[in-house]
């Protein structure tokens, strides 16, 4: 398992969610991503796209004027 850090931090909605999508080839089962954006629709947006994609949200810290989400890669 391993942590992946993104930083997307300055983009706007759906930057973020594209920055995680663009990301994913290059994780494995069970790696964890910590994503921090400032983008004030980042939170939902990142809950809607687990759903979708059936990745698990494991936090959402929120500091400041952004949020950082950590998801993990289904098995």
């Amino acid at each position: 398992m391993t942590t992946h850090v993104i930083d997307a931090k300055g983009l706007r909605c759906p930057q973020p969610i594209l920055s995680i999508i663009t990301f994913m080839p290059s994780t494995h089962p069970g790696d964890v991503l910590e994503v921090t954006a400032d983008c004030a629709t980042f939170e939902d947006d990142v809950r809607k796209w687990c759903d979708r994609m059936t990745k698990t949200l494991l936090a959402v810290n929120r500091a400041g004027n952004g949020n950082t989400v950590t998801v993990q890669i289904q098995l």
